[in-house]
């Protein structure tokens, strides 16, 4: 944070009252999760892909085709934790950071291309069913079944702070529902011989996938677009800061998110002019400091404290 002095020099807060930013993303601190989960879909998928095979059946074929999109996810949450992970540059002040939301939106896109070729795929099969082995089918979605309730739990901890790691937790709920689904339709099957299930299956699976495609990447898009983070509220905000002793008005006030659990706000806090003069700027930014951390979540805060003789000389982009 810093301060504008009278004459444009920006000044710094002075030493034993600096806030240090922690920039640690949400998905690093799960990235043992997320590479145990990897190892589980590439050993079931491998596994699907088998008894797809052997069974003829569609709709293990097609929870298979999830899984490898579940894994490729998962890599590219990894990779995207990893480049996250590096220092900021003079060139990248934050980093890596928003690799985090690059991979999230090729997950989304991979995932959403699948579901459809999944439903393009159930549809054929129900207008023309063909011959499905209903035994190894049920044997192999129902170790499906078990390993995706086991990944699910993994994930769960740190879903809720991370779009990558809730990418990878809600993949993960839509290969239990498919390996449901393919259960009821391998039972169907052996029960009934009713071929056209196996294709209905596939369709439920497709149905599972898409929506949630679409959801991640409308988060992402949220990101992408720099909208107000979820639960902040900026009249909120303002309405705290102009509470402040010495706070006449803010304006350019801003927040939005560098990546999943990293949202950042900046302000242009008008201070009357007596701040300046008896030198107690900092503690306005103190006062800043501990309002926001104590009412808001919000990870790094940038505020200009300005007396309020320069307003009239502010720009007309700020507003």
């Amino acid at each position: 944070m810093n301060e504008d002095r009278p004459d444009g020099q920006a000044r710094g807060h002075g030493a034993g009252h600096s806030h240090g930013h922690s920039h640690a993303t949400a998905t690093q601190a799960g990235r043992g999760r997320l590479t145990a989960v990897l190892v589980i879909t590439l050993t079931v998928m491998a596994v699907e892909v088998g008894g797809a095979v052997v069974s003829g059946s569609a709709a293990l074929l097609a929870d298979a085709g999830h899984m490898l999109t579940d894994a490729g996810g998962v890599i590219l949450a990894l990779i995207a934790a990893r480049l996250a992970a590096r220092p900021a540059t003079a060139s990248a002040t934050f980093g890596w950071q928003r690799a985090e939301i690059l991979a999230a939106l090729v997950n989304g896109l991979v995932v959403a291309t699948v579901g459809v070729l999944v439903l393009v795929e159930g549809v054929q099969r129900v207008l023309d069913p063909p011959e499905v082995s209903a035994g190894p089918m049920l044997a192999v979605a129902v170790l499906g079944l078990v390993a995706n309730a086991v990944s699910m739990r993994l994930l769960s901890a740190g879903q809720s702070t991370s779009l990558n790691l809730r990418g990878a937790y809600l993949e993960v709920l839509g290969d239990l529902f498919g390996s449901v689904a393919v259960i009821v339709a391998a039972i169907v099957l052996l029960t009934t011989g009713f071929g056209a299930v196996d294709g209905i299956a596939s369709i439920v699976i497709g149905l599972l996938i898409v929506p949630r495609a679409v959801a991640l990447l409308r988060e992402v898009a949220h990101v992408l677009l720099e909208a107000t983070p979820d639960g902040v509220d900026l009249d909120a905000v303002r309405a705290h800061i102009v509470g402040l002793p010495g706070v006449v008005d803010v304006h350019d006030l801003h927040a939005w998110t560098i990546t999943s659990g990293v949202p950042v706000l900046s302000a242009h806090v008008v201070v009357t002019d007596d701040v300046f003069g008896c030198g107690s700027s900092g503690g306005v930014l103190d006062a800043l400091h501990t309002c926001l951390s104590g009412h808001f979540d919000v990870a790094h805060c940038t505020f200009q404290l300005e007396p309020a003789a320069h307003v009239a000389h502010e720009g007309r982009t700020h507003a």
